[in-house]
């Protein structure tokens, strides 16, 4: 699955957000990200330089929750769930930036 982040929103706010589209899950019962990395430091990586331009090139990857979670650029999170459940009649994603 594939979420766009949107052009306002932190980085760490949108690997809560997408992960539980993803899993079909609440957003309060999803587990505190600072569990698995630094919410802060993450959205540190993927803010704009000083100067205002963009940062590019920059690729993270780390397991939250029940999903492998991949950040390109700051833009876009690629997500793979650790187990295959979409098939097995769990709801899919609830977001619409999912893709």
């Amino acid at each position: 699955m594939e979420y766009e982040i949107g052009s306002d929103e932190r980085v760490s706010t949108a690997v809560v957000r997408a992960v539980s589209a993803v899993e079909g899950r609440p957003l309060r019962s999803m587990p505190p990200l600072a569990d698995v990395l630094d919410p802060d430091a993450l959205d540190a990586l993927f803010v704009s330089r000083d100067d205002g331009t963009p940062r590019t090139g920059g690729r993270l990857s780390f397991v939250y929750s029940e999903c492998r979670v991949g950040i390109d650029n700051g833009e876009y999170l690629c997500l793979d769930l650790l187990d295959d459940r979409l098939g097995d009649g769990i709801p899919g994603p609830a977001d619409d930036r999912v893709r």
